[in-house]
This record gives C-alpha cells, structure tokens and sequence, in this order.
C-alpha cells in the first residue's frame, strides 16, 4: 500500500501537501490548513481520531528516502501552481476510512492528493503506484473532484456513508 504525498515547486520555495493523523506530529508551524474525523464523523472531537491536511511551506516528507520509485513529475505553469495550492484549503474534510461515494473505495491522504490532482486539469485516472502496490482512496478523490458541491457528503451521517 501506498500513501501519497505531493512536492510542489512555485519557482522560489517548496512546499509539501499531504494528509497525516492529528496526534504525534511536530510541534510548530507545519502548514496545517484543515482537519477531519477519522472513522466516525462524531469520534473527530478527540484529536486521535482527526487528520490533518497540510500545506507546509519548505516542509519534508519524512519517510520519502523508502519510496518505492522515483517521484512521478507534472510540469505546471506558475499560474497552475499558484491556483494549485491556494486550492488545498478548499479540499473536501470528509470522514477518513469512509465510502462515501458507494464506490468501494475510501477517503484518505491518497484521495486528497488524487483530488487535488484531478481538480488541477491532471487526470488522475492515468496514474498508478509502482508495480504491485495499491493506493487506496485514490479513486474516491476522483470521484471526489468530480461532485463540485461536497456539503452534502460532509454532513451526511455516518450509518448512511457506508463503512
């Protein structure tokens, strides 16, 4: 399995988008710029069961060095990059682990990257992990880019959602 993670280049400073757990990360500045509920829409008021979606400025990937590959690369005008990242706050705060969208797939910081991908004119359906992985959730992002008003989804409870 994989978890994705994306490196993005504006021309002068790097920034690192990617979704992790609320609970032991580094104190200070790490980019955070939304959180969800993991699991249960209602168990999100614990921080143990929130994500965080991060937007981190000069940020690092920690365990990018055991990658599988190498880095897949999209060329972006400067327009592209800045609409890219100014996008990553709106990204959709669903419930991580759920199939909300009844496609057998859920959300996770792999449908966060794939969402941001799709949304950004990338098809994200083009992709796939090195040979032999998988990526869960890459396929509700997609699916997630496609629905342009999430409100309803966000809201919807949790015995509804489908587990």
């Amino acid at each position: 399995m994989f978890h994705a993670a994306l490196e993005v280049f504006d021309g002068t400073s790097k920034y690192v988008i990617e979704m992790t757990p609320v609970w032991g990360q580094p104190s200070g500045p790490r980019g955070v710029v939304g959180q969800g509920p993991v699991g249960i829409r209602w168990l999100g008021a614990s921080r143990f069961f929130r994500y965080e979606i991060r937007c981190w400025k000069g940020g690092s990937i920690p365990d990018r060095d055991w990658a599988i590959g190498p880095p897949v690369r999209f060329l972006l005008a400067p327009g592209e990059v800045d609409a890219l990242i100014g996008r990553i706050p709106t990204t959709p705060q669903l419930t991580w682990g759920r199939d909300i969208y009844g496609i057998g797939d859920m959300w996770n910081s792999n449908s966060l990257i794939s969402w941001l991908l799709q949304s950004s004119g990338i098809d994200a359906g083009r992709l796939a992990p090195p040979e032999g992985g998988d990526a869960p959730g890459w396929d509700t992002g997609i699916a997630a880019a496609r629905v342009p008003d999430q409100s309803d989804f966000a809201d919807q409870k949790d015995d509804d959602a489908g587990a």
